[in-house]
């Protein structure tokens, strides 16, 4: 538990640092921008292409886990939509936002981070698989959703061309995709080129959960939502154990893809989701407090997880 503790004090002591200094210095939101900037164009895109570039192309090509983990995490994403559309009797857009809030990990800005203090390079891949090719999914199921709701008005091959031109030019698409040309063609990368990449992908871990803490603290906890008690539990219990038996059933996995994939279906709300209520203006402060409680929540979730890892209490295949 001890190495469990020092893995993960850094980890959470970054977001608590953020929490504070955003507290004390009482900057304005505004102040964060370029930061947020430098993460998703250019941290993190670094980060998922030294990765993937660096990877022999038979691994990257595993469709069929990133098939299942997609599969277990819109299995939760369906069950909670439907529970809050009639059960709840929430409006669709709302069931959307809660749908989410209890399936979209916050697999981008501590995932990476978190994944390879954990289990090493080794688990490079299946983390940069899941980031981009779940937010992929995740950005073309939250305009539909809405568009369902009757919060988009915008014609529908207007509304498919702008989500397809917002996937394809996503900096975690194009990076992902750039390193996939690099790791099928074999070719060297500029030594000067690829240090830049390295000082880039070095920053990505610190500067994220930074700015995670900066987040939480300028969205102050107003109200806790109802829903919190069943969102919690599904995207810090429910979520990883679906993952974790779908992958298992699925296919005979490495040890470290399927305890990465668990891990970040693991995380808490991500980000994200607030970003997504607020630009339809549906669920807001509940969407804020929903990541702020699932990620404090998870300072006690998490640890449990990775002793169960560690300590050989979870086998890496369910059915062997």
């Amino acid at each position: 538990m001890a190495d469990i503790t020092a893995l993960l004090l850094p980890f959470f002591g970054l977001i608590l640092i953020g929490y504070v200094a955003a507290r004390v210095t009482r900057q304005p939101a505004e102040a964060l921008g370029w930061m947020n900037t430098f993460i998703i164009y250019a941290a993190l895109p670094a980060l998922f292409f030294k990765l993937v570039s660096r990877t022999p192309i038979e691994d990257l090509a595993r469709i069929d886990f990133i098939a299942a983990d997609i599969a277990a995490t819109y299995a939760i994403f369906i069950l909670l939509f439907l529970i809050a559309r009639f059960l709840r009797r929430a409006s669709v857009a709302d069931s959307t936002i809660q749908a989410f809030g209890g399936s979209y990990g916050n697999i981008g800005y501590m995932g990476p981070g978190l994944a390879l203090l954990a289990f090493g390079d080794a688990a490079a891949v299946p983390v940069a698989l899941i980031v981009c090719l779940e937010n992929a999914t995740h950005f073309i199921v939250a305009p539909a959703m809405m568009a369902v709701a009757g919060g988009d008005k915008r014609p529908p091959l207007q509304l498919a061309g702008e989500v397809l031109r917002k996937v394809a030019l996503h900096p975690f698409i194009i990076s992902t995709g750039l390193g996939f040309l690099v790791a099928a063609s074999g070719l060297a990368v500029p030594t000067a080129a690829q240090r830049l990449v390295d000082y880039l992908a070095q920053a990505a871990a610190p500067c994220a959960l930074f700015a995670m803490g900066v987040t939480l603290a300028l969205r102050p906890l107003k109200r806790v939502p109802v829903e919190i008690g069943y969102l919690s539990a599904a995207k810090l219990i429910i979520h990883p154990v679906a993952v974790y038996v779908v992958l298992s059933l699925a296919g005979d996995f490495d040890p470290v893809w399927v305890y990465s994939a668990v891990l970040l279906a693991a995380l808490p709300t991500a980000t994200n989701v607030f970003v997504i209520s607020q630009q339809y203006g549906v669920w807001q402060e509940r969407a804020s407090a929903t990541v702020l409680i699932t990620t404090a929540l998870s300072v006690l979730t998490l640890p449990v997880l990775l002793y169960l890892i560690t300590a050989g209490l979870l086998p890496p295949d369910l059915f062997p």
